[in-house]
């Protein structure tokens, strides 16, 4: 697995469209949203469709046409540099789909955040465009608004990613040793139904895997995490970071199963980074070199996230 291009970071002034690629945006949480970037020094524009619903599926933002317009649109703006996703749910996968990736190539490279729905954007944009994303909070989120240190992390890898280059989270190692890879990963049932799909990279091979998720149940964790044993997509992967398991069961059934499924790939796999649902998420760069010290829970990125 190669290295990505990185986008240019941040500065004061630059103008960010937040976009709504999956489920209906909160119109309180975007202006509260909006407010935190203003803050930031940043000019952020909402997408024309972000506070949609569409007619008939109430759990997506607007049409997948329009969802799609949204976003292709603030990518080939030139005065816009950066694209926020508002909230993950579910639709990001129809978006995709309907993406024009010769304009979204030509537009050139920008800076993309987003995390749980938005995997099937970041994986979309790493195997089409070759870019490196930010896994990130989002505009909308509840984690955004609410929490000081998602913002300042993510703050802090769009302005200054030269201070984030090391990602500690005080995690720990349930497969303990160290290793070197890319990054790369998301929303672990997002990878799992993109497997075999338009926009999926054809394995994890080379890369430091970080999964995730939220709300699902021990056997479905299972269910996903085998389908990419058995696919061959976790064949040749370098390290896998784990982060938070919001709403899925307790530790006491999780941890086993964690074990059991990734325990054999015999690389290190780090526990408890502290991205993802949780509260206070860190935000993890996909597509970068890096080196995984699964006994310290540290990811250390061998440049800044963005240029």
């Amino acid at each position: 697995m190669t290295e990505l291009r990185r986008p240019r970071r941040l500065a004061p002034g630059a103008r960010v469209a937040v976009v709504a690629t999956s489920g209906p945006v909160p119109e309180e949480r975007l202006r509260a949203g909006l407010d935190v970037l203003r803050g930031w020094g940043l000019d952020p524009v909402a997408g024309r469709h972000v506070l949609d619903r569409h007619p008939r599926l109430g759990y997506l933002a607007g049409t997948d046409a329009d969802r799609a317009a949204d976003l292709q649109n603030a990518w080939c703006d030139p005065s816009v540099d950066a694209v926020l996703c508002a909230r993950g749910g579910y639709g990001a996968q129809r978006v995709v789909d309907l993406l024009d990736w010769e304009a979204m190539r030509a537009a050139g490279p920008k800076v993309l955040v987003g995390f749980s729905d938005v995997t099937a954007v970041h994986e979309a944009f790493a195997a089409r465009l070759g870019l490196v994303t930010l896994h990130g909070p989002m505009a909308a989120g509840v984690d955004f608004i609410g929490n000081a240190r998602a913002r300042e992390h993510l703050r802090a890898t769009l302005l200054a990613p030269e201070s984030v280059r090391v990602i500690a989270s005080g995690g720990s190692a349930l497969v303990p040793g160290r290793a070197r890879g890319v990054t790369l990963g998301g929303c672990l049932s997002l990878l799992a139904a993109e497997l075999g799909g338009p926009h999926a990279r054809p394995s994890a091979r080379g890369g430091l895997l970080c999964l995730e998720d939220v709300g699902e149940e021990t056997y479905r964790l299972d269910r996903y995490l085998t389908q990419l044993l058995r696919a061959g997509w976790l064949d040749g992967v370098r390290g896998v970071l784990l982060g938070s398991w919001e709403g899925c069961s307790d530790e006491d059934r999780l941890r086993p199963l964690l074990a059991d499924r990734l325990g054999g790939l015999g690389v290190p796999v780090a526990e408890n980074v502290g991205f993802g649902h949780c509260a206070g998420a860190l935000t993890i760069p996909f597509g970068v070199a890096a080196a995984l010290d699964a006994d310290t829970g540290t990811l250390t990125l061998d440049e800044p996230a963005l240029r």
